[in-house]
C-alpha cells in the first residue's frame, strides 16, 4: 500500500500537486506574514485582533510571530 501511494505521489508532483493542509498564510502573503510580526512587535494590536484581521487562530498567529 505504501508503495503504490509513494508511486502515485512522483506523477502528482510532476503535474504540480503537493497535497497537505494549505498554509494559513501562503507564500505569496509574506506582506501579510510581515504585517502580523511588526503588529505585534511594535504592540499595536493583540494577538485576537492581529488573528481577527487576517482570519488567522491565535496559535496560527503565534506560529508567524515566533
Amino acid at each position: 500500500m505504501r508503495e503504490r501511494t509513494k508511486a502515485g505521489l512522483v506523477p502528482a508532483r510532476a503535474r504540480g500537486r503537493i497535497g497537505g493542509r494549505p498554509k494559513g498564510l501562503t507564500a505569496e502573503a509574506q506582506v501579510k506574514a510581515r504585517a502580523v510580526k511588526s503588529m505585534h512587535t511594535f504592540k499595536t494590536h493583540t494577538i485576537l485582533e492581529i488573528g481577527q484581521l487576517f482570519h488567522l487562530s491565535r496559535a496560527t498567529v503565534y506560529c508567524y510571530v515566533a
